[in-house]
């Protein structure tokens, strides 16, 4: 049985530097998008660049750490609905919370994309709990009758970025993202 060593705690002053690292890049991500500099984020938190380096290695450790609260809420609502008497509403209004999600950070949704099956970024750990938390809420839609056999999560959960990084395009139109959801999970049939 392998056995693993607990990572030792920070010292004080480096506990303080990476939290002062998170709050700037969150208030520069959400300022800038993901694509905000580096550079800015160490200068604002009262930092070297290579100190921030040493916290996060890569653009993506970092996003995956300002992200990390955001991520346990969208699991945590994903339990929450997987009580619903409603699967495929349950389904539909998780997928509405990572597209609004996705939407408080420009670039995120494209980052997620591109993360969601390269094993070597650090986001993709983030994709990792979506699609488990997905896969129970479709599994349910699917077993309700609601939606076909054959859906695939990894399928949603692209086309969920895709409405997220359309609407960030075109940030006149506030329901843009939802009215694409709706129409990517109903369809375009007539009701009578």
């Amino acid at each position: 049985m392998a056995t693993t060593t607990p990572a030792r705690p920070m010292r004080a002053d480096a506990r303080r530097n990476y939290d002062r690292l998170l709050a700037e890049a969150r208030l520069s991500f959400a300022a800038h998008g993901t694509d905000a500099s580096l550079e800015d984020i160490a200068r604002r938190a009262g930092v070297g660049i290579g100190t921030l380096y040493r916290h996060f290695p890569n653009r993506h450790a970092l996003m995956k750490a300002v992200f990390g609260e955001a991520l346990t809420a969208l699991v945590a609502r994903s339990h929450e609905l997987a009580e619903s008497d409603r699967p495929c509403t349950a389904l539909v209004d998780w997928l509405g919370a990572i597209v609004t999600h996705a939407g408080e950070y420009r670039g995120l949704s494209r980052a997620l994309m591109s993360a969601s099956h390269d094993t070597t970024s650090a986001l993709f750990e983030c994709c990792v709990p979506l699609r488990e938390a997905g896969t129970r809420l479709l599994a349910r839609a699917v077993d309700s009758g609601h939606v076909r056999p054959g859906v695939s999560v990894d399928d949603l959960l692209q086309l969920t970025n895709a409405i997220a990084l359309a609407a960030e395009q075109t940030p006149s139109d506030p329901d843009m993202a939802d009215r694409l959801l709706k129409l990517t999970l109903t369809g375009l049939a007539s009701r009578g």
